[in-house]
């Protein structure tokens, strides 16, 4: 099953966020508690009951409103509701497992939260970082109560499934075997890594920086002081963090990926972008070139060739090690946490209620996200 996060950080921290999940467990629906004994009277705010700590209605919509766009459609009544059903599951996760991670010791100190903030808020300025924090309805102590919860969870599953975790020459081996096809090259593949600065202001930038050209003259400059540090040494991945304008790659050092040759042809790619890939050798840096996007600089990490890579081949190695690890991670997760749920009693009003009206719950399926705006008449 896919892992479920609860999207409270916002997107200027999707590089560390990424490395740092807040609920890397598979979500579980429980429609009512253990037991047989007569439910105890509940406020209706109270959405749902683990081990006697109560989830309310207001926590369930904060983090509602972090996974709607209030600018989109807005959702059906059976889908905002829906919504809200999986958001309280995974808050019961998370209250089960903080629970365990409590009891095992390994709740996150004050320390490690506070480094943790730290490092999220460095790429920002103060006004930038509150202004972030405001836009998505976020507190400094929500955000940092959210941290500490991500730090413990994380200390717990490192303790209780990573450690667990062996991957045998053997299994590599035999994962190779079975899968042969994955790693037969069937056209020439190029691993590409580019800087992006853009003429214009981008309205969500995650370099580290937080540098921002916003017009034509400060693009010229800016890639001018980039081919004049590239050229002098310095690292093309280290300067794509702190620089690159594009918000997929800049956390990744402008790492791309790997390019199949076919996927370099228009309409997919300009034709001067495919150009330049073609004449760079492996580790070398292009000249700045310009397209309709913007500036770009083009660095070409490796080139594959076609035909079948063998399993000596170190990447391929690390491919397979890294495929089986997650495999059995997401495995022995889902299986902690089954285990972690019996040991607990839950209650789960909401689903309850659902269940009860056939889905029909107009206050809790109601949006709580702001009107959009009218338009006005003429």
């Amino acid at each position: 099953m896919n892992p479920l996060r609860l999207n409270l950080t916002f997107r200027g921290f999707a590089s560390a966020a990424a490395r740092l999940p807040l609920l890397a467990v598979p979500a579980v629906l429980l429609l009512g508690g253990a037991g047989c004994n007569k439910p105890t009277p509940h406020a209706p705010d109270v959405w749902a009951v683990v081990n006697g700590k109560e989830i309310k209605r207001d926590e369930v919509e904060k983090y509602y409103r972090t996974r709607v766009n209030p600018e989109g459609q807005e959702p059906s009544q059976e889908e905002a509701l829906s919504l809200k059903l999986n958001v309280l599951d995974e808050l019961i996760n998370n209250e089960i497992l903080i629970e365990r991670a409590k009891k095992l010791n390994l709740e996150a100190s004050d320390g490690e939260v506070e480094d943790k903030f730290t490092e999220l808020k460095s790429p920002y300025t103060e006004d930038e970082f509150q202004r972030q924090l405001k836009d998505r309805g976020v507190s400094v102590n929500d955000l940092k109560g959210d941290l500490r919860r991500q730090l413990s969870i994380q200390k717990l599953m490192n303790r209780e499934v990573v450690a667990k975790i062996s991957i045998t020459d053997q299994d590599v081996n035999d994962f190779y075997n079975t899968n042969k096809a994955q790693f037969n090259v069937a056209e020439p593949q190029y691993r590409i890594a580019q800087i992006l600065v853009t003429p214009r202001k981008e309205p969500q930038l995650r370099n580290r920086k937080n540098d921002d050209a916003t017009n034509e003259a400060e693009a010229q400059r800016k890639v001018k002081m980039l081919m004049d540090r590239l050229n002098s040494g310095a690292d093309f991945a280290q300067l794509a963090m702190d620089y690159s304008e594009d918000m997929n790659t800049a956390g990744t050092g402008g790492d791309l990926g790997y390019v199949p040759e076919s996927g370099l042809n228009p309409p997919q790619v300009d034709p001067l972008l495919k150009k330049t890939v073609m004449g760079l050798k492996p580790g070398q840096v292009s000249q700045p070139i310009q397209l309709k996007e913007g500036y770009r600089i083009l660095k070409l990490i490796t080139r594959e060739s076609p035909g079948l890579r063998g399993l000596a081949d170190p990447q391929v190695q690390q491919t397979i090690r890294d495929t089986l690890r997650n495999r059995k991670e997401q495995l022995l997760r889902a299986a902690y946490l089954a285990i972690a749920r019996d040991e607990v009693r839950v209650t789960n009003y909401l689903a309850e209620q659902v269940i009860e009206t056939a889905g029909k719950l107009p206050d809790a399926a109601k949006s709580t996200l702001p009107p959009k705006p009218q338009p006005v008449q003429p």
